[in-house]
């Protein structure tokens, strides 16, 4: 077998591919910054790391998270809402 990678990779042998999975979503989690006491539950309950924090400040980053709603159920002050993704 000739692998065009000396590495075998979980999505092909030719390399990872960077796929934007967020388009898959459904719902969409929408963050109320005055809400939020930035205790980080969000953040670590999120299988797909798709919230990060900067300078303080939560945010969500649309192109990975697929609208699970994870974060919005383990948020103790609730400051995430899940709402439907215009379009689908």
């Amino acid at each position: 077998m000739d692998f065009k990678s000396k590495y075998i990779v979980p999505v092909g042998a030719d390399g990872i591919h960077i796929l934007n999975t967020g388009d898959w979503r459904t719902q969409r989690p929408v963050l109320d910054q005055e809400m939020c006491i930035k205790c980080g539950s969000c953040l670590l309950y999120c299988p797909v790391n798709s919230i990060n924090k900067k300078d303080g400040v939560f945010n969500i980053s649309y192109d990975y998270c697929k609208g699970c709603g994870i974060c919005a159920h383990e948020c103790p002050k609730k400051a995430i809402i899940m709402i439907p993704e215009e379009g689908k």
